[in-house]
């Protein structure tokens, strides 16, 4: 059999590289955002149907989990230990297969486990007695797009299940990475363990003007790890040193850091939860209005509008194009010699095999001194590389080696 000739198109990129632009900003939403929980449990979601229905029937079924919507909740928070009063409400919708060959395939039940396992890892302090509501109103696939995912029966490359494209990027910029290391820290078990009164709902802000770079970062405190304001304010200059720590570790830039900027000492204003989630407090989730793929929020970069959390694995593009675009730009950036950066859109069409795109481009800025001519030949053999082992994509998924959001 011949090889695929791939409509993979590298050319140069002619603007200011995002580290020479007099302004950039960047913004991470945490674990414990309301836009990242529905992320989260919609991710969740679609993996364990994906496992359950390997394990049942030896095949992903037709599924789409990224309809996941958080209603906020009501709260009265006070140091020593407040009370949820409303409990979170979280409604899990999308569609996925409920019968196959007669038989019955219990998807609320595996969807409202995943969702509720995932909070539970997710965010500490939350009660999922008393602090939240599930709800799975997931119904019955489209016929249309179920014919077209079982077609992966008879082809060994499934076919794309709708006409849409992905994007990525690389190398991150200094403060890019200072944004999604500063949350990652905030949130790991490590600092957690230091510091058991950080919530999960962490949110940062990251504004680079010229070579001054001011770092914003709200932080849910949990009241009930909190006595009085002198230790709400220790856990914040924690929370500055962590980020500072971060920060000298990725830039030589002058780096200002503001920690909870609304609170209001003379007024008894601080950001305490009971949660550690501003979902307790009627601030609302939806999927896909979070991070990218990457992790980040990036208006100085190209972007996809797709949610990528929740779409099956095998034959969404939505999905599948986001990621692999980031992991082709990734290795183009580290593995070719003067690329200073990488841009990768790929577009699909419905129907037609997802490691046959309509067009693969890969847009490069070279370094100084450096010549498209050189970079064109590897960079096209990256990109083909990987589309042309494509299902690679779901095996890392399922094996939570990627994660989209």
């Amino acid at each position: 059999m011949a090889e695929k000739v791939r409509n993979i198109v590298v050319e140069e990129l002619v603007r200011t590289p995002v580290e020479m632009q007099r302004v950039e900003l960047v913004e991470r939403k945490g674990i414990g955002h309301p836009d990242s929980i529905a992320d989260g449990i919609a991710e969740a979601v679609s993996r364990a149907l994906s496992r359950e229905y390997i394990k049942r029937y030896g095949i992903i079924l037709h599924h789409n989990t990224d309809q996941v919507e958080v209603v906020g909740g009501r709260a009265y928070p006070q140091f020593g230990g407040g009370e949820v009063i409303k409990p979170i409400y979280i409604l899990l919708s999308g569609r996925a297969v409920e019968m196959v060959d007669r038989e019955f395939f219990p998807v609320h039940e595996v969807a409202i486990k995943a969702a509720r396992d995932y909070l539970k890892r997710a965010v500490r302090h939350l009660d999922l007695e008393n602090h939240v509501v599930i709800d799975s109103r997931i119904g019955q696939g489209s016929v249309d797009l179920v014919g077209v995912f079982n077609k992966a029966k008879e082809n060994p490359i499934p076919l794309a299940n709708d006409t849409s494209f992905g994007v990525g990027y690389a190398p991150l910029s200094e403060t890019e990475r200072i944004v999604l290391e500063t949350e990652r820290l905030l949130n790991s078990d490590e600092f957690k363990k230091k510091w058991p009164a950080v919530g999960e709902d962490i949110k940062v802000m990251g504004l680079r003007k010229g070579d001054e770079i001011d770092i914003t970062i709200a932080a849910a405190i949990v009241d009930s790890e909190v006595a009085n304001p002198d230790e709400y304010m220790a856990v914040k200059d924690a929370i500055y040193e962590a980020a500072r720590s971060v920060a000298e570790e990725h830039t030589e830039r002058k780096v200002n850091i503001y920690v909870n900027t609304a609170d209001d000492p003379e007024k008894g204003i601080y950001y305490i939860t009971v949660t550690g989630t501003s979902a307790e407090a009627g601030d609302d989730g939806s999927v896909g209005r979070g991070n990218r793929v990457n992790g980040l929020i990036t208006p100085n970069r190209h972007m996809s509008m797709e949610a990528a959390a929740g779409k099956n694995p095998v034959s969404h593009v939505g999905k599948i194009y986001n990621l692999l675009s980031m992991l082709i730009a990734n290795d183009i950036a580290e593995q070719v010699e003067g690329v200073e950066e990488v841009y990768v859109r790929i577009l699909s069409q419905i129907g037609k095999p997802i490691d046959e795109p309509l067009v693969a481009s890969v847009q490069v800025i070279p370094k100084k001194g450096y010549s498209l001519e050189t970079i064109q030949k590897p960079a096209y053999e990256i990109a083909d590389a990987w589309l042309a082992d494509i299902t690679k994509i779901q095996k890392m998924i399922l094996e939570d080696k990627l994660n989209v959001f």
